[in-house]
């Protein structure tokens, strides 16, 4: 395509016909709503719970959790039952009025809709042996990549490669599946939204409401609702940020009915923007009503009693201590590790019990339920918890008496448990170390440490006994770590930005990615030694109501996919276990930028085809293979270290708690436990999704304030008309489009595959200003290429912008290798 080509015949390419032959009703490109009342169809009516059941029992009808595309909200999915791929649910439609998150009811599509993958479905022939390539090692040819309409045996329509009649049909796990929603059995979705108000529709009596997020629906609002001066002035209006959300939607009709909220400010700045995500992700960020806090001993002089002292095992004269981020208030877990006798280890992990302080079915313990986590946003956070519970009664702050749940071991230098102790106990930390005190500590095992080196330490130790602890657990923790992954545990650590805040203005002054070291692996691998230990405990006595954490096997065909994408760019890739796939990822780790950005990409692409982990009850499914933690590789894990973040810990301890007889049995029903499972799962999700939005405002707002940013990147994905960047210095991935306005006049651009191997060729035109000449530059994944990081002038979004090559062929360094 020449870069001179004129605009308005390369728009005319996206009117093409369709198959058919048939001219394409002109859609609304923002919303996918038909421009005129005449071209909607109306969506079908659910149908009734006594269907649903009786469908679902007869598996003709399949059930999970909708996502929608963020980039193509036209575009949705649930998980396929099978576990190999997802069910496409393509089009408004199809989606029948569900919005991101909910939990549906979807029925398949007929099969002659379904879409084949021929490429997928030849290779697996080429392999096998059996009854696939029987069919092409009778004489059958496969160059005729058609697929055609046939019926099997017994008379049901198939569809087949056109070939000799007795070819058997192409097995479903070869299809993409396509489904539509024909009920939404839960409304997970807050079905609110921050946006922007339109100007009246026809009729006059409703605005219209444009939500930021594509994939929530535009809404009709009474102009009732609607601010003083709205109907004569919107304009005035247009840089206001609003909440509003989706009261009804009716089969006959194109667009929800909603209600103005509030307004929140102007668009663009953090405290509105940051308000918005939290309300559409239903985080309750309220203050704890009088009710809740009075579940609590809000005297300052407040000690533990004590018949509390005499019940619990007293190791405050222990060298237990804390590690955690500089900044934190609320320390939750703390170690200890002193040498025995015979030379192996007692090591302790203590985690503050906070479920002594929240009564099942009390008002807090309500509250905490329906939170279910902390959120951390870059400026702060929004705890489950009140915070005389998660910053003093609970943190494990040092010096001061404190009731804990401890997990105590005896260890040989090696990792081999030989016992295990746990019950509850009494602690008093005698230091509070961040992670940068333990890593000197790790890095300078020979330093004699300074009296302001590190925090005052207490309880008649040094820093000396400080020091030998952290030494003798990091050198257990390195072997525990080489057991595990020895053992065939995958890790795919996603980088995290972080920023640094003005103390004045609470404006970033800078960012990066944060860098895990040893000492935060020396926390984690005993955090994950105590979940492990905490999760056979419960599931042995508990087998019916234990909560336990399971992570199943990735979708099998994007596995596959990611495995074949990867034989063609020369990278051997073994998906068949989570150990292959981690000494596989493994293999291409290196110092040089290129290898740090290329296994940046790949643990990018490994986390793709990934299930989310989820809370489960035990009760609910007889099958303990499916208990699995697929990273893991371990039959049992729960989570049971962060008890004040986490409500998922709060059940498990007091599973615990009744399993050391501290407490009665627990009697809640298994129903229940899987019912606040799955809240916790959602909540987890939300939480996490909320976190990433607040760091990309905290992003935009930095850039915007520092005028365009360039940045080095690399090719993660290659499209038609746009490529998939990784910007490793910021840990994140951004698409940046060839037509982009910024370079549509001085770029033109041809895709094509070499192979299965997609690839943009772009020619970039002359620039008289700088008097460079004609240049060509191919992407494919991997190259490495220069952008331009651009903050959308009306929201706190990134952009980015492909940068033009500084010389007339590619850099050395962006091909793929």
């Amino acid at each position: 395509m020449s870069p001179n080509k004129p605009k308005k015949n390369s728009q005319k390419k996206r009117f093409e016909a369709n198959q058919d032959g048939t001219i394409p009703k002109r859609v609304d490109k923002r919303k996918g709503t038909p421009k005129r009342n005449h071209d909607f169809k109306h969506f079908e009516q659910y149908l009734t719970l006594e269907d649903v059941n009786d469908g679902l029992k007869r598996n003709t009808l399949l059930k999970g959790l909708l996502r929608i595309n963020q980039r193509s909200y036209e575009d949705a999915f649930i998980d396929s039952p099978d576990g190999y791929g997802d069910i496409h649910i393509q089009g408004m439609h199809n989606r029948n009025r569900a919005l991101n998150g909910d939990e549906v009811v979807v029925q398949l599509l007929p099969k002659e809709l379904w879409k084949v993958d021929i490429e997928a479905y030849k290779k697996e022939a080429s392999k096998d042996e059996n009854t696939l390539s029987k069919t092409f090692h009778d004489g059958l040819k496969i160059g005729n990549d058609k697929v055609i309409d046939s019926k099997d045996d017994a008379g049901q329509p198939v569809k087949r490669l056109e070939g000799a009649p007795c070819e058997p049909a192409i097995p479903d796990k070869f299809y993409e599946k396509f489904g539509k929603v024909v009920y939404i059995s839960e409304l997970n979705h807050s079905r609110a939204a921050g946006g922007h108000l339109k100007p009246p529709s026809k009729n006059g009596l409703d605005a219209l409401f444009s939500p930021k997020d594509s994939r929530i629906p535009r809404m009709y609002i009474p102009v009732s609702e609607c601010p003083d001066g709205f109907i004569n002035r919107p304009d005035d209006f247009s840089k206001f940020l609003y909440i509003a959300r989706v009261t009804s939607w009716d089969c006959n009709m194109a667009m929800p009915k909603g209600c103005l909220q509030r307004s929140l400010g102007e668009a663009g700045e953090i405290e509105p923007e940051t308000e918005a995500i939290l309300i559409e992700h239903g985080v309750d960020f309220s203050e704890f009503s009088e009710e809740v806090l009075d579940c609590l001993p809000r005297d300052d002089n407040w000690c533990i009693p004590e018949d509390e002292i005499a019940n619990r095992k007293d190791l405050r004269n222990e060298c237990i201590f804390t590690i955690d981020p500089e900044t934190a208030r609320d320390l939750d877990d703390a170690l200890s590790c002193k040498l025995t006798s015979n030379g192996n280890y007692e090591v302790g992990v203590h985690i503050a019990d906070v479920s002594y302080f929240i009564p099942e079915n009390s008002a807090l313990d309500k509250t905490a339920t329906e939170r279910a986590t902390s959120v951390y946003l870059v400026q702060k956070v929004i705890p489950m918890l009140p915070r005389l519970l998660c910053e003093k009664l609970c943190s494990l702050n040092p010096y001061q008496d404190r009731l804990a749940f401890s997990f105590i071991w005896i260890l040989t230098p090696d990792g081999e448990i030989e016992s295990e102790w746990c019950g509850r106990t009494l602690i008093r930390s005698c230091v509070k170390l961040s992670y940068s005190h333990a890593q000197d500590i790790i890095q300078n095992p020979n330093k004699i440490f300074a009296e302001n080196e590190l925090p005052a330490i207490l309880n008649s130790y040094k820093a000396e006994d400080i020091k030998r602890c952290v030494t003798n657990l990091n050198k257990i923790a390195t072997n525990l770590r080489r057991k595990r992954f020895d053992g065939g545990a995958l890790r795919l650590d996603q980088p995290k930005l972080s920023f640094t805040l003005d103390k004045e203005t609470g404006m970033p002054s800078g960012y990066s990615v944060y860098q895990l070291r040893d000492s935060n692996r020396l926390v984690e691998e005993f955090m994950l030694l105590a979940n492990m230990a905490a999760a056979v405990r419960v599931y042995k006595h508990y087998p019916k109501r234990a909560m336990l954490r399971r992570h199943t096997e990735p979708k099998e065909k994007m596995l596959d996919q990611l495995v074949a994408t990867c034989a063609e760019m020369g990278l051997n890739i073994d998906g068949t276990s989570a150990g292959s796939l981690q000494t596989s990822l493994q293999r291409y780790v290196g110092e040089d930028k290129f290898s740090k950005s290329r296994s940046q990409i790949l643990v990018n692409l490994c986390s793709k085809p990934m299930q989310l982990a989820k809370y489960f009850c035990t009760g609910l499914y007889e099958d303990e293979y499916t208990y699995r933690h697929y990273a893991l590789n371990v039959p049992f894990y729960t989570h049971f270290t962060s008890p004040i973040r986490r409500y998922a810990d709060i059940v498990v301890h007091r599973l615990l708690a009744a399993s050391v007889n501290a407490t009665s049995d627990p009697t809640t029903d298994p129903l229940i436990i899987e019912k606040q499972a799955k809240h916790c799962n959602e909540r987890k999700n939300a939480s996490k999704k909320v976190q990433e939005m607040s760091a990309e405002i905290f992003l935009a707002v930095y850039v915007k304030s520092c005028a365009p940013l360039e940045e080095d990147g690399m090719v993660m994905a290659v499209l038609d008309r746009s490529v998939d960047v990784l910007i490793p210095c910021l840990g994140i991935v951004k698409r940046a489009y060839c037509n982009a306005p910024e370079v549509s006049d001085k770029l033109g651009y041809k895709y094509f595959k070499i192979g299965n191997r997609p690839q943009l060729d772009l020619v970039w035109a002359e620039d008289t200003n700088t008097k460079l000449p004609v240049m060509r530059q191919v992407l494919t994944i991997f190259s490495a290429v220069k952008v331009i990081l651009v903050a959308s002038d009306k929201d706190l979004k990134i952009n980015i912008v492909l940068k033009r090559p500084l010389n007339g062929e590619d850099e050395p360094d962006s091909q793929s290798t």
